[in-house]
């Protein structure tokens, strides 16, 4: 099997897929506001022409949310067989969660729906009320997830919703069952009181998220992705909306969370408001690890895309 990463010194992929008799895995760092089904459609396309093999397979293991960016593990030809064991392994995310207000999605794709006090959220209370996320739960899926629901996708079911006016908090219970996950590991990475638009630390509040330095890698400090929606790159989907709630100066913390397969980060945001009985929402999301894939060794999509040029 190859598995391309970005310390890689090939250049360009061989014109054969019979050459990769066991596949092809590309873990690619996910561009903001792309689906995973954009990102495969790419992929696809270029890897057809390549290898000049129309019923080329290629698919993922695990999907990312549109709103999130990093590591998307990408499977070519013999590869896709090992997509559901892939999908199995743990994963690791930086998450920006905004306390005060929630929003139907969990994320900035709906406007607010509702605001919270937040005479409870300080950095101390978010770091007490971590420790009691981890070891293995019960986590309820966002209504508005890939989710199956008697075959049918939960966020199809929620824009039904949405669009009628129901009340989808009330419903959700009703449509998603509870899945047991596991979260191995919680760290404040960072807060910010909102107020003055700074971190309790002292230090200005800087919205982009930085990964932590790790060993064996040859980019660190890489700015990963911005916590406030940026232009739209090419390719991004204009299905796609992202709300701004950056200037309601409300709490805001970077969070690192280790966790099983399965996981809905945007949950995890949902949950933690309600443990500090106030509201949160999912404002920026990384996926920085998936299995031995880190995101400091993902391949962008132009690097991806440059390893299938004719």
């Amino acid at each position: 099997m190859c598995a391309l990463t970005a310390d890689r010194s090939l250049k360009m992929l061989s014109r054969s897929i019979d050459d990769y008799p066991e596949g092809i895995i590309l873990p690619i760092d996910k561009p903001y506001r792309w689906t995973s089904a954009d990102v495969i459609r790419k992929i696809k396309f270029a890897a057809v022409k390549h290898f000049g093999k129309k019923n080329l397979k290629v698919g993922h293991a695990g999907t990312l949310d549109p709103l999130a960016t990093g590591v998307l593990i990408v499977c070519i030809g013999k590869a896709t067989k090992l997509a559901e064991e892939i999908q199995k392994s743990d994963k690791e995310y930086i998450a920006g969660i905004t306390f005060g207000a929630t929003t139907p999605s969990y994320d900035l794709e709906k406007p607010i729906d509702r605001m919270y006090p937040t005479d409870g959220v300080s950095e101390n209370a978010v770091r007490k009320a971590l420790e009691g996320f981890i070891g293995e739960q019960e986590q309820v899926a966002p209504l508005f997830s890939a989710k199956s629901v008697d075959g049918v996708r939960a966020y199809e079911l929620a824009r039904k919703l949405y669009r009628s006016g129901g009340e989808l908090d009330a419903q959700a219970e009703e449509l998603l069952s509870r899945q047991w996950i596991t979260i191995s590991a919680t760290e404040l990475l960072s807060f910010e009181t909102g107020q003055r638009g700074t971190r309790e630390d002292g230090h200005g509040g800087n919205r982009r998220l930085w990964l932590p330095k790790r060993e064996g890698t040859h980019c660190v400090g890489r700015i990963v992705g911005p916590s406030v929606p940026g232009p739209d790159s090419a390719g991004a989907s204009g299905r796609i909306n992202v709300t701004d709630n950056s200037g309601l100066g409300l709490p805001r913390a970077e969070v690192r969370i280790a966790c099983s397969k399965g996981t809905y980060i945007r949950a995890f945001a949902r949950d933690l408001g309600e443990a500090l009985a106030s509201g949160a929402h999912l404002d920026s999301l990384i996926r920085s690890r998936c299995g031995e894939f880190t995101v400091e060794n993902a391949l962008l999509l132009e690097e991806a895309l440059a390893l299938l040029q004719k």
